[in-house]
């Protein structure tokens, strides 16, 4: 059984479609759990009505606020399913995802499938496709390809085995932020078997809004403690030398780069930019040595160039020429 996984906040407009998407797909041996994470805006009552017109298939859990963390926990918790699918509730799966994830299933021995994905806008009238840096079909562990780590951190873009879960304690952490990558690096280092496909089997929801603002700004520092997390766990599961440079390069990738262009581009005066380089620094001394650096895009390449120099006004200046 695969157990589908919907953590549920305040998404009335949206959450049809994500239902809807998984009633037109092949539903046999499969559950849908709706997590209402403390909704407020009729959310909760549209779960309870989908469950009272598909109780074959629906499931509703009430809980209060406490993120999509904690919601995807009691789903978890919940499930009956050999299988756990998470999708965002403003997401939709592709018409023939659990048709082409049950052939996988039943041919593959297999912890985790990952697929690819289709970048939609709100209207649903335009969508492109998103592709990982394996677009072909592969088989392989995280020790047979490491830089897999490096591939977008995103629980909704793979389907997961339960045992990966269970067999060694994983859970998401209880926060708003970051939860993803606090996650998806543990299980992806504890799973013996990844098979990639080529398919894209998911429509993500480019929202407006959805970028961190001014008010946000103090969030970005919740990467720091996020990091810290991932690198103690590696740590104390003896990997950190058998993936130092995969390591290496999310945290440059993630907290050096990433967050620091969302921070800079609302206030390069902000003292979360020189947290965020100490930070990087003192995880990784040789950071700038890391060879996946190379691989980066140009413009993060001359991004990086300004943050490792702490200018960052002038990065500030290029996210603002570039219009992104």
């Amino acid at each position: 059984m695969i157990s589908i996984i919907v953590p549920v906040y305040n998404v009335k407009q949206y959450l049809p479609r994500s239902v809807e998407a998984v009633l037109t797909n092949d539903t046999q041996d499969t559950e849908l759990i709706l997590v209402d994470d403390g909704s407020s805006d009729g959310s909760a009552k549209l779960c309870d009505d989908y469950a009272s017109a598909h109780p074959e298939l629906i499931r509703v859990i009430h809980q209060k606020n406490s993120g999509p963390g904690a919601a995807r926990n009691a789903g978890i918790a919940a499930a009956r399913g050999d299988w756990f699918l998470f999708v965002d509730s403003d997401d939709r799966l592709a018409p023939n995802a659990l048709t082409r994830l049950r052939e996988v299933i039943a041919a593959e021995d297999a912890d985790v499938i990952s697929f690819q994905f289709f970048k939609e806008s709100v209207t649903g009238e335009s969508w492109e496709e998103w592709s990982g840096p394996l677009q072909t079909e592969s088989r392989f562990s995280l020790a047979d390809q490491p830089s897999f780590l490096l591939t977008q951190p995103s629980c909704w873009l793979r389907l997961w085995n339960r045992s990966v879960f269970d067999d060694n304690g994983i859970t998401f952490p209880n926060v708003v932020w970051y939860e993803d990558v606090r996650t998806v690096t543990k299980l992806l280092a504890k799973a013996k078997r990844i098979i990639n496909l080529a398919d894209h089997l998911y429509y993500y929801l480019d929202r407006p809004g959805s970028i961190m603002n001014s008010s946000q700004l103090p969030r970005n520092r919740d990467i720091l403690p996020a990091f810290t997390d991932i690198l103690d766990w590696f740590d104390a599961e003896g990997l950190t030398k058998q993936y130092y440079d995969e390591l290496c390069a999310l945290t440059v990738q993630h907290v050096l780069l990433a967050a620091s262009v969302r921070v800079a581009r609302i206030d390069p005066n902000s003292n979360i930019l020189n947290e965020l380089s100490d930070f990087t620094t003192r995880r990784f001394p040789d950071w700038k040595k890391n060879p996946y650096n190379k691989s980066l895009p140009k413009l993060k390449q001359l991004a990086l160039l300004l943050v490792s120099k702490r200018q960052f006004r002038l990065l500030r200046l290029l996210f603002k020429l570039k219009g992104s």
